[in-house]
């Protein structure tokens, strides 16, 4: 990314946030491409024919440093038995019955790196993403506090905060690719680097298209 580029993306504001979160295909917007530019291969973005999904949400969430920059929360997840263990992802989880996925994503939040919910605005939706090795559909809240967030992150479930510029996903220098071989299978995998971690998977995936829709918005 040049000095010029980088310019660019350190202005991006919650305006251009909410006009890219509202981009749909009557604007000639691709979702599907766009989660694909940064999913494993091979990889189905939605469940297939006959399966029901478990539902899930997430929060993409916003905060305005010092410089005037816009940051979110990556997390590092602990080692265990589960099929995501130590990845990085959003804050998120399971959604419970009578939930709304707004909810669900601000309760998760809330209870995995210590986030308030009544101090999330939440900007908007972002079309839903399925992951197959856990057969969960993923829906994305992007919100935003109006203030440095003091993380209290539950260490049961959350062994690092990962603070991200989000400059970052405009950055070519920290995308990459390589092979990966899990449970007997090999496919492609496509990542950013965020200091000494790959964020990939259906992270990845949903930081992909959320990059394409600011590029849409704020050109380049």
């Amino acid at each position: 990314m040049t000095a010029i580029g980088k310019s660019r993306w350190m202005t991006v504001t919650l305006d251009h946030i909410e006009r890219a979160i509202a981009l749909s295909a009557a604007d000639g917007f691709d979702v599907l491409a766009a989660q694909a530019r940064m999913a494993p291969e091979p990889r189905p973005l939605a469940p297939p024919p006959g399966v029901t999904a478990r539902q899930s949400a997430v929060l993409l969430l916003l905060y305005t440093t010092a410089d005037g920059s816009l940051w979110f929360p990556l997390m590092r997840r602990t080692e265990s038995t589960s099929v995501h263990s130590g990845q990085i992802s959003l804050p998120g989880g399971r959604q419970e019955a009578g939930e709304t996925f707004i909810e669900t994503a601000l309760r998760e939040a809330n209870e995995e790196i210590g986030i308030y919910p009544p101090d999330v605005r939440v900007l908007g939706e972002l079309p839903s993403l399925y992951v197959p090795p856990s057969n969960f559909e993923i829906h994305p809240v992007v919100g935003t506090v109006p203030y440095l967030p003091l993380w209290n992150p539950y260490a049961g479930e959350v062994a690092e905060m990962v603070e991200t510029p989000l400059s970052v996903l405009f950055d070519d220098s920290v995308k990459g690719t390589d092979m990966l071989n899990r449970n007997g299978a090999t496919f492609r995998i496509h990542y950013y680097t965020v200091g000494a971690h790959r964020v990939w998977g259906a992270t990845a995936a949903l930081l992909g298209e959320f990059e394409m829709r600011l590029r849409r918005v704020v050109g380049g």
